[in-house]
C-alpha cells in the first residue's frame, strides 16, 4: 500500500481481531458509519455499522470480534478499471465505499461517496412519507434558567432551534407530516412557525391543558393516523439511516419499535467478583459495561393510539408494558452513542451547539 492512501485510511482501520465495541467506539471519534478491516497490514473487508446492528439483533455480545460478522461478498473495483466506470458502479449501487484491488488481492486505492461525488448530493434518496409525532410539550426543567423565558423546542441550536433541528431529519427523509404536543408555552410555539415563509412542511399542534406525560397526549390524533408513524421526544437528535429503522420495524412485524442507544460505561477500578466463603471467582481490570438505553424515539402502529387513555397521565414506558403483557411485538433497534444527543442537559447542549 503506497503512503498516501495509508495516510488516506489511517483513522478508518481496523483490525480483523478487534471487537464490535472497540469499532463502535472508533466510528463515533471519527463520526463516520464505515471502517475498512485489516488482517496482518492485508485489506480484508468492510465493516459497517448496519454489520454491526445486525450482529446485536441476532443477540451476539459487543465483545465479539469484527471478523464473524463481516458481510459474506463486497463489491470491489479492479486495478485497471477505468475511474468513470468505477464512479457509475458507485452511483447505481450506491455505495459509500469502494475498495480498488490489484490481480494480487492488494488494496491499491479506496474511493468513498463523499470524496467522488462532493456537495450537496445525497447518497440516496428515501422517501419513507411517515407522519412524526414531537412531543414537546414539557418544561425543560433540565435547561432552566434558559427555559424560563423559552420553550424547549425553540432554544437556539446553531442558526435552527433544537425542535428544527429534529425535522429537519425526518424531512431529509421524506417525512414531512408532523404533529407537535405542545402545553408549556405552546402560544409562543404556534407564534414562531405562524411565522415561517417557506415551508417544506405540513405542521399540526394538538395541545395539552394539563401535563399528561410521555404519551398521554397522544389521544387527541387517534382519528388523524392511520399509518405506522415515528414518535420522537423534543430533546434528541438521532443521526441515523430512519429507512434501516423502519425496514426493521417492518420486517419483525413490530407492534411497536424502540430505538435503543448503545451507552458504554468504563469503570475506573478492578472489579472482583467472590464465591462460596469469599473465595476469588474472578478479577477484572477497569472492565467497560455496555446497556442499551431508551433514546426517545420509536414507530408505533396506528393502532396503538386507541390504547391512549382519554385525559389522563399515562408514559409511553405504560403502553410498553401493555404491549408486552399481552405477548405483543415490541422490537430494539440499537443505535450508537455517538449517534445519538441528549440536547435536554446543559453539557449536552452546550457540546450539540
Amino acid at each position: 500500500m503506497n503512503k498516501d492512501l495509508e495516510i488516506k485510511i489511517s483513522h478508518r482501520k481496523i483490525n480483523f481481531n478487534a471487537t464490535l465495541l472497540r469499532a463502535l467506539k472508533q466510528m463515533d471519534t471519527i463520526d463516520k458509519k464505515l471502517l475498512l478491516v485489516f488482517r496482518d497490514n492485508q485489506f480484508v473487508n468492510i465493516l459497517s455499522v448496519g454489520d454491526i446492528q445486525r450482529a446485536i439483533l441476532n443477540n451476539l455480545p459487543l465483545s465479539t470480534e469484527v471478523h464473524k460478522v463481516l458481510r459474506k461478498t463486497t463489491r470491489i473495483a479492479r486495478e485497471e478499471d477505468p475511474f468513470e466506470q468505477v464512479k457509475q458502479t458507485m452511483k447505481d449501487f450506491r455505495i459509500e465505499c469502494m475498495p480498488v484491488m490489484d490481480k494480487n488481492h492488494n488494496l491499491k486505492e479506496v474511493y468513498f461517496w463523499d470524496d467522488v461525488f462532493p456537495g450537496d448530493i445525497k447518497r440516496k434518496e428515501i422517501k419513507l412519507g411517515l407522519p412524526v409525532v414531537i412531543m414537546a410539550g414539557g418544561k425543560g426543567e433540565r435547561l432552566k434558567p434558559l427555559t424560563n423565558v423559552l420553550p424547549k423546542p425553540l432554544i437556539p441550536l446553531g442558526e435552527k432551534t433544537i425542535v428544527e433541528e429534529i425535522m429537519d431529519r425526518f424531512i431529509d427523509v421524506g417525512c414531512e407530516d408532523f404533529f407537535l404536543s405542545v402545553n408549556y408555552k405552546a402560544e409562543m410555539i404556534k407564534h414562531y412557525f405562524s411565522q415561517e415563509q417557506s415551508k417544506a412542511y405540513k405542521i399540526r399542534f394538538f395541545q395539552e391543558e394539563k401535563p399528561l406525560g410521555t404519551a398521554g397526549s397522544l389521544y387527541m390524533i387517534k382519528d388523524n393516523i392511520k399509518t405506522p408513524f415515528f414518535v420522537s421526544n423534543c430533546d434528541i437528535i438521532i443521526d441515523e439511516d430512519y429507512s434501516t429503522i423502519l425496514d426493521y420495524h417492518r420486517e419483525e412485524k413490530n407492534e411497536l419499535t424502540i430505538v435503543s442507544v448503545l451507552k458504554n460505561y468504563p469503570i475506573p477500578y478492578g472489579t472482583i467478583e467472590t464465591g462460596k466463603n469469599g473465595q476469588l471467582v474472578k478479577l477484572r481490570e477497569k472492565p467497560e459495561l455496555t446497556f442499551q438505553i431508551n433514546s426517545g424515539m420509536y414507530i408505533l402502529e396506528p393502532h396503538l393510539l386507541n390504547k391512549i387513555p382519554e385525559n389522563r397521565f399515562f408514559h409511553i414506558t405504560d403502553l410498553i408494558e401493555q404491549v408486552r403483557n399481552r405477548d405483543g411485538r415490541i422490537g430494539v433497534f440499537p443505535v450508537s452513542e455517538g449517534s445519538w444527543k441528549d440536547i435536554g442537559t446543559w453539557q449536552q447542549f452546550i457540546d450539540t451547539k
